[in-house]
């Protein structure tokens, strides 16, 4: 009887969600309601008896949905893209009703080997070094599904702040403590580079030194250099630059080619944030701005942003996996299994223990459309918004006032905005 129960309301869920799909151009985007609205329509405590399912129901829509920005509406124009597709949002069903809790090979080797194989995948499929493969003869790296770009971002951090810690003790020679060395660190990002680069300096207490731009809103290597010829006579130590290939506010792209080899020149991690550009990189004819991308050391880049993968799912390479170990490894005697010498074990890549079976949905997506249909999905993208852009430069009232990169075109109002609007 309960596996009737469960099979009914199953079903009953599935069509309303299919229901809600199918109608969401007729919803209001936004919602039309102030902080603390659910406080009134939820009682104070939890229930102390059951509740029927049908009052839970029913609930969604008087409680949930005031609530809720429709982010797949087609009139939804805000923040980046967030398309979902029905293959990876059954992905996400399936990784829920398996509910494992992949930290090691063993604790679900499912989990983790399929990770393993759709990572590299991707990495073929979007033009990038051969040493991020997992499964490669001369690969010392590989790729893992973290949560976004920020936690990214910090990983990558930590990891390049170690490795340095590490050699100056070498150079040393005498025991430091590290919160010494730390104060002496100092990383470095473009004016332009997202907030989370500046959060993750603020939770590691690393310095972080925001580089101006170039009149096409781009990090260029010589400012790079210079920068590091100064912090060095103050004394400080350089370890690592956040590169941004399309920038937050106007899709702009640092200058990889020169970044990359003035990283390798002067010692420095070189990471590179491709949140909402990495997908673009499936089409050969748009990776002009991966030029230099065999100096990284690491490369993250959204799918949940513009290949209809479902959030969260962030796609994050390191090209010495060991380095990453290295920054997060602990070996407790529970967590110890059988093949832990010869397996990959994803709790040492990352900042939580635990991890979701995010690689099923990226796996059902790549397969069920196939790189043709992503290109084309990503062609067919940046040609709505150059039809846009042609638009809005025929309107007198408008003024495009940066480059218009891949889909997104930044325009403003020539008259009474100072703020431009984002599409």
């Amino acid at each position: 009887m309960q596996a009737e129960e469960y099979n009914r309301r199953g079903k009953e869920l599935v069509d309303y969600i299919t229901q809600y799909l199918g109608s969401i151009r007729e919803r209001r985007v936004i919602p039309d309601v102030k902080p603390g609205y659910m406080r009134e329509l939820l009682p104070d405590a939890a229930p102390t008896e059951p509740e029927d399912w049908e009052s839970i129901f029913n609930d969604i829509e008087k409680v949930i949905m005031p609530g809720v920005v429709h982010w797949q509406s087609p009139h939804m124009h805000a923040y980046y893209p967030s398309l979902t597709s029905w293959p990876s949002m059954l992905g996400d069903m399936l990784a829920d009703a398996i509910n494992c809790v992949g930290f090691t090979w063993a604790s679900s080797p499912a989990c983790t080997e399929l990770e393993m194989n759709v990572m590299d995948w991707l990495c073929k499929a979007l033009g990038l070094p051969s040493f991020f493969l997992h499964h490669h003869p001369d690969s010392r790296g590989g790729g893992i599904l973290q949560s976004t770009v920020s936690e990214s971002t910090l990983v990558a951090l930590l990891a390049a702040r170690k490795d340095k810690i590490l050699q100056l003790r070498a150079e040393l020679n005498q025991d430091v403590d590290d919160s010494i060395l730390n104060a002496r660190l100092v990383a470095y990002a473009s004016d332009q580079a997202h907030s989370s680069v500046e959060k993750a300096g603020l939770i590691s207490l690393v310095k972080i030194r925001f580089l101006p731009t170039d009149e096409q809103l781009s990090l260029r290597g010589d400012t790079l250099k210079q920068a590091i010829q100064e912090d060095r006579r103050r004394g400080l130590v350089p370890f690592m630059l956040c590169a941004t290939l399309g920038t937050t506010g106007v899709c702009a792209f640092d200058k990889l080619s020169e970044l990359g080899p003035a990283c390798a020149e002067e010692g420095l991690w070189l990471h590179v944030d491709a949140a909402y550009a990495g997908s673009a990189y499936f089409c050969p004819e748009l990776r002009w701005s991966l030029e230099g991308i065999e100096f990284a050391d690491s490369f993250v880049f959204n799918p949940s942003k513009w290949m209809m993968v479902h959030f969260d799912c962030t796609a994050f390479w390191v090209k010495d996996k060991y380095k990453l170990q290295q920054t997060f490894n602990v070996d407790p005697v529970y967590l110890r299994h059988e093949n832990s010498q010869a397996a990959t074990d994803f709790m040492h890549w990352q900042i939580p223990l635990s991890r979701r079976f995010r690689s099923l949905k990226l796996w059902f997506a790549m397969r069920s459309f196939g790189l043709k249909n992503l290109q084309a999905h990503i062609r067919n993208g940046i040609e709505m918004a150059t039809l846009l852009e042609s638009h809005i430069k025929s309107d007198p009232n408008f003024e495009v006032p940066a480059e218009r990169h891949l889909g997104l075109v930044v325009f403003c109002l020539k008259v009474q905005s100072a703020n431009p609007f984002y599409l």
